[in-house]
């Protein structure tokens, strides 16, 4: 090998050890934390940051505080080191998104909406939006306004968005990953050609205000209106959406219920929901001396625990279930995936990792 061969292995070792293996999948994290804690991430690994959740104020985006501003610029900077990464900001969220039935059922406030966000886009070298309304045209987050025509009104939203930025931005949205969402709440034929991409939220599908345990992010369904990611993605997929905009979820995190009898190891038995565990804190929570037993349900490729002593259930993805969810990935020609959050995942020989080793 010449000295000319040699620099330039040198070199594309250079850069794959600083902006990480090119891949053809979207990796999509949801991040909540601030500008410094995020370092301590494998930023390679991914594609897309999605800072989450600014502000609506009456109808402009903008951030809740002076802070965030800051955290958004320090996120901002890491394309410095990362030039591939792209950075987009979420609003809306689970509880996030009151004023959005009402707000963006005005056109005028549609196209304000829309301009707001381009400016804002300018100002901070900001890629492009994520819109989380949870959720159009059918109940969310309790006592939030929900009307039919938030459906269409979703559509003229997007169209607005579309229309004020263009192509030069980035314009998706995170969706419910059950099928009365699917059914209901967007007018996909309309939408589709408008955005990038969809981020399905195809976790909690068991949430925190059911009394029935269940796997909350299962690959596969098996039982009566069980959802699962590859019913939603069938659906999908049926109804003529494009499989390269659908990205589907992963969760960093645990649902744990409590009060639950062993009756098939707590799967599918009433409980009490208790809380939420994250994916860095499964060595603690659930260590041998815990209480918590492992199973492995091969039907739904999901993982859960029971804790007998405790009677205490829990639900989560793990290494194993991420690896079966970057094969059906590959499997459906997907866009990729993302999940909520990167700060709950460990730094090192994470599941960001185990994404990373799937797809690349």
């Amino acid at each position: 090998m010449n000295v000319k061969n040699i620099l330039v292995l040198v070199f594309l070792l250079f850069r794959f050890a600083c902006y990480g293996l090119q891949s053809e999948y979207k990796v999509i994290a949801y991040y909540t934390g601030n500008g410094e804690s995020i370092k301590q991430f494998p930023i390679q690994k991914l594609t897309h940051i999605i800072y989450s959740f600014l502000k609506i104020q009456n109808d402009t985006l903008t951030f809740h505080s002076k802070q965030q501003e800051q955290t958004l610029q320090q996120i901002v900077a890491l394309k410095n080191d990362y030039p591939n990464l792209k950075i987009m900001v979420s609003v809306g969220g689970w509880g996030g998104c009151a004023m959005c039935s009402e707000l963006f059922s005005s056109k005028e406030h549609r196209i304000n909406f829309a301009k707001s966000v381009v400016s804002l886009f300018k100002k901070y070298n900001i890629d492009g939006l994520d819109l989380d309304w949870e959720y159009p045209s059918i109940e969310g987050y309790p006592g939030h306004i929900f009307q039919t025509i938030d459906k269409d009104n979703f559509t003229e939203l997007v169209k607005a968005l579309r229309n004020e930025m263009g192509n030069k931005y980035l314009l998706s949205f995170a969706a419910g990953g059950f099928i009365k969402y699917l059914k209901q709440s967007v007018d996909w034929n309309a939408v589709l050609p408008e955005v990038d991409f969809v981020n399905l939220m195809t976790y909690d599908l068991v949430g925190g205000y059911s009394t029935v345990t269940g796997h909350h992010t299962p690959l596969n369904d098996y039982m009566p209106d069980q959802e699962s990611t590859k019913k939603c993605v069938n659906w999908l997929l049926n109804n003529n959406a494009p499989s390269s905009k659908l990205i589907i979820g992963a969760a960093f995190y645990a649902r744990v219920w409590e009060k639950v009898e062993p009756t098939n190891n707590g799967l599918y038995q009433n409980g009490i929901f208790k809380q939420g565990v994250a994916y860095k804190d499964f060595e603690t929570y659930f260590n041998d001396t815990s209480g918590y037993k492992y199973y492995w349900d091969e039907k739904a490729n999901a993982p859960f625990e029971y804790n007998d002593s405790k009677k205490m259930f829990a639900t989560f993805d793990n290494q194993h279930s991420i690896e079966e969810k970057t094969k059906f990935i590959r499997a459906f020609k997907l866009g990729g995936i993302m999940f909520w959050e990167l700060i709950h995942d460990k730094p090192t020989n994470g599941l960001l990792d185990e994404i990373a080793k799937g797809l690349n």
